[in-house]
């Protein structure tokens, strides 16, 4: 059995591993979404990699209390002799121990919980679009068209004003089918029979990919387009040449 001046060490010597850990995580938490992310061309993706950063930095001293403890076990509380190891301290008896981290866990599942009510909350069209839109999407194996409402006119790719409100509905020809813009967080399943509604606002010119994310038959992975990002002068234009669908 260790001894009270044994114990006072393996604290000291966790919590400084815990503590390097910790700071490691929430740096790699705040530095890896710029680069693991796509740009973000909405606010909505603005909020989901906020979100991200978010979550990881408040899970960072969790998950490296975990790795702290791990990293002293295996390195000081090996067993090295034969036969059973003796029994370790009955951590359960610790009150403050169990206090620290009933009070601990309670407060941050508070903050997470405070966080994503709040989050969903934001009108998920991402900002008040002076002109909303609707735009029609269909997806089938395996391509997606566009409709606008209003216009006669019908695109293979899809393209839209800055700045502006959109709210797609969308549905599906045959199969389930999953619409995912993925610069600006929109993903939504497109399923044959129903319409589904989702908002975005778009905040930054420029084409963008459109995926397919549910496995919807053999050529599934070529289920790809693009969205144009235009101003409202070019979305006009584009709009204006585009011939009136049979």
């Amino acid at each position: 059995m260790a001894t009270s001046n044994e114990n006072k060490k393996a604290i000291y010597s966790i919590f400084w591993i815990w503590l390097v850990i910790t700071i490691v995580g929430v740096l790699i938490s705040i530095k890896a979404p710029a680069w693991l992310m796509p740009t973000s061309a909405s606010s909505t993706m603005h909020l989901v990699i906020e979100t991200i950063v978010v979550f990881s930095v408040a899970a960072a001293p969790v998950a490296a209390l975990v790795y702290a403890i791990t990293l002293y076990a295996l390195v000081k509380w090996r067993w090295r002799g034969d036969g059973v190891p003796p029994d370790g301290p009955n951590l359960r008896n610790n009150s403050t121990l169990t206090s620290v981290w009933i009070v601990s866990s309670t407060m941050l599942t508070i903050f997470l919980l405070i966080w994503g009510l709040a989050a969903l909350a934001v009108d998920e069209g991402g900002g008040n679009g002076k002109n909303p839109m609707t735009v029609n999407v269909t997806g089938q194996q395996w391509a997606w068209s566009f409709t606008y409402p209003g216009t006669h006119v019908a695109s293979n790719e899809l393209y839209l004003p800055v700045n502006d409100k959109i709210t797609f509905n969308v549905t599906s020809k045959d199969v389930v089918h999953g619409f995912w813009i993925v610069q600006m967080g929109v993903k939504v399943n497109a399923n044959p029979g129903v319409s589904t509604s989702v908002s975005v606002t778009p905040n930054k010119i420029g084409t963008y990919d459109i995926r397919c994310t549910e496995i919807c038959g053999l050529y599934h992975a070529y289920m790809v387009t693009r969205v144009h990002v235009l101003s409202d002068t070019a979305f006009a234009k584009w709009l204006s040449s585009q011939p009136s669908r049979a």
